[in-house]
Formats: C-alpha cells, sequence, structure tokens
C-alpha cells in the first residue's frame, strides 16, 4: 500500500498541515522540521498526490500543453498558435514534449499540477487517461487537440481525419493510380486509422480492393517515412503513389524515391498530410491535405477559457474541415489514365 499524508505525519511527529506546508513550500516552518519531514518523506517514498495538489491551486494565468514532438512543424505550429491566442488574455504557455512516452506524461502532468497551470491542452496519444481522469473529475479544466480521448469528459478540437483521407485518396484515383501504398505514423493514434479508411473509401468507390501489405506504420520522424516508404517500394508490385499521414512522412517518402532514383511525379506520386511551412520547399513542392492549423490552436485555447472561467457547461467535439493542396508532388499515372 502507498504510504499517505497521514504516514508522513505519524513518523515525523507533525501534523498533516505542517506536512502539506513542507510539500507545498508555504507557511513558516523552521529548517529542521522540514529537514525531518523531507528525510521521512524519502524514507516512505512518499509521492504527493498530484490531484490533491490540483485542489489547492491558484490561478497563475497560464496553461500547459503537452505535445508529441515539438521539433514536428506541425506541433511547433499549434503551439504557435496557441501562444498567441493565450497573449491576447494574458496568458503564458507551459510547452512539454513527450515522444508519446507514458512515463514523460506522467512526469510532465506532474510538472504542470506543481506549476499550478489553470489548465492542460493535450495533443499527444496519451496512455495516462486515469490520471487525466482523476484531474478531470476535480475540475482541472482540459482540451485534446487533433487527438480523441473518448473516455474522458473533456472538449476535443480536430480535422475532419476521414475527410482529409477521402480527398487524398480521391485525388490519386483521379489520377489513375490504383496502387496506392499508406504510410501510417502510428496505427494506435486516433488520426491514422481514420485517414486511412477515408483514402481506402475513396479507392473503393472507384473499385479498388483494399491490400493491407500496402499499408506501412512508421515511426514519427523523416527516418521513419523514408524506411516505411523503402519497405513499400522495394516490394514485386510496387505502388505508383503514396499517401503519408503526416508531410515528415511525406518528405521521407520523397527521400526513399531519390534514393531509388524514382521521380517525382512522373514515376511516383507523394501527397503530404497537414500542410506545413515543409510542404513548400520540398522538391518537388508536396501536394498535401491542409489542416486549418491556426484556427485549430486559436479554438482550442478559447474553449479551455472557457472551461477555466466556468463559461461551459457541457463538452463539445469540434471537428474542422480539411482542403486538399495540390502542388508538383503528384501526377496522373505513368502510361496515362
Amino acid at each position: 500500500m502507498k504510504p499517505t499524508i497521514y504516514d508522513v505525519a505519524r513518523a515525523a511527529g507533525v501534523s498533516t498541515a505542517t506536512v502539506s506546508k513542507v510539500i507545498n513550500g508555504t507557511g513558516r516552518i523552521s529548517d529542521k522540521t522540514r529537514k525531518r519531514v523531507t528525510e521521512i518523506m524519502e524514507e516512505l517514498r512518499y509521492q504527493p498526490s498530484m490531484v490533491a495538489a490540483a485542489l489547492t491551486r491558484r490561478s497563475t494565468s497560464t496553461v500547459g500543453l503537452m505535445l508529441p514532438d515539438l521539433a514536428n512543424p506541425y506541433f511547433a505550429e499549434i503551439a504557435r498558435a496557441v501562444e498567441d491566442r493565450g497573449h491576447e488574455f494574458g496568458f503564458s504557455l507551459l510547452i512539454c514534449s513527450t515522444d508519446n512516452d507514458p512515463s514523460k506524461e506522467e512526469k510532465y502532468l506532474s510538472l504542470m499540477v506543481q506549476k499550478c497551470v489553470d489548465g492542460i491542452m493535450i495533443a499527444t496519444s496519451t496512455g495516462q487517461d486515469g490520471l487525466l481522469r482523476e484531474l478531470a473529475e476535480q475540475r482541472m479544466p482540459i482540451v485534446a487537440i487533433s487527438r480523441e480521448l473518448p473516455s474522458l469528459p473533456v472538449d476535443t478540437v480536430m480535422v475532419d481525419d476521414f475527410m482529409g483521407g477521402y480527398m487524398a485518396g480521391k485525388h490519386l484515383v483521379g489520377l489513375g493510380h490504383r496502387r496506392i501504398g499508406i504510410i501510417a505514423e502510428k496505427l494506435g493514434a486516433s488520426s491514422s486509422p481514420e485517414r486511412i479508411r477515408g483514402c481506402r473509401q475513396a479507392m473503393a468507390e472507384a473499385g479498388i480492393e483494399a491490400d493491407d501489405s500496402l499499408i506501412a506504420e512508421a515511426s514519427y520522424t523523416v527516418d521513419g517515412g523514408r524506411k516505411a516508404a523503402a519497405r513499400l517500394l522495394g516490394g514485386g508490385e510496387p505502388p505508383t503513389a503514396l499517401f503519408a499521414c503526416n508531410d515528415v512522412l511525406a518528405i521521407g517518402a520523397l527521400q526513399a524515391a531519390f534514393e531509388r532514383g524514382l521521380q517525382v511525379p512522373e514515376q511516383l506520386s507523394v501527397v503530404g498530410f497537414d500542410n506545413t511551412m515543409l510542404a513548400t520547399i520540398t522538391a518537388p513542392p508536396l501536394t498535401t491535405v491542409s489542416q486549418p492549423i491556426q484556427d485549430i490552436g486559436r479554438r482550442a485555447f478559447d474553449a479551455l477559457l472557457q472551461e477555466i472561467r466556468g463559461e461551459k457547461r457541457t463538452k463539445q467535439r469540434l471537428v474542422l474541415l480539411p482542403e486538399l493542396v495540390v502542388r508538383r508532388s503528384t501526377a496522373p499515372v505513368a502510361g496515362g489514365l
């Protein structure tokens, strides 16, 4: 059984109020008592309750934002949109990159509570549903960005992933492609399956049967996209087009095509997803499904602010529409339509 604050107080010979003051760094406590309580907590391996700490927080005009990877331009642009919107209302932003690592997620959630943030935005595939549920039950304002958290009573702001995948598939099918490979960032994330489902729906409408061998899962990096694309392109009957579930993976696909001596788009068409700044500086410029990134960030902050101010009584799932941006990385399949 985990030690409690009562166990610490009993072992240290002080009141629970004194232990609480030591934990929170408040009140007038002698150095001797503070040292004694700290030593007992270490001996008992006592971890203060994050939720209990959240209950005593005061407004700090600070909000937390958990991202999987700030180096990914999509999440960097989301962070900037949230930061800019927060600045309009006098709020500061605490940003944490989790790498989709549950241990980091727990660490950063603890940090946010310790820093007494007024609310938390989640843009990562969290493995901390239980902890988030506790915080939500204690009325910590939480908003999910570009992620579904179906087991939690929180607001969600995201793009229509199914429609985005459908647009990508429809575009490639319209160019005559019938062997379309798909590179997914993570099949466990809610966005990837929906983007795949949308692309396959467009293919099904064109009479193209689903082929699971043409789906490759990749790590969340350019190199991950390159390796996944290389696997697809190295098969006996390689695809004539690739749909990558984000722009970072699409750039990896372009690298894989270059390494194999394939010309894009003459021999291989590539479509990305997000329409980050990277899409305009690739060679050739990338056809991609555009997310309204600025709008997502602003609306997510607005939803959180309403929660913080107690202005919302119901939770909402706001789904924004994507748009296909056609550039020079796609062309009719070789040999004509």
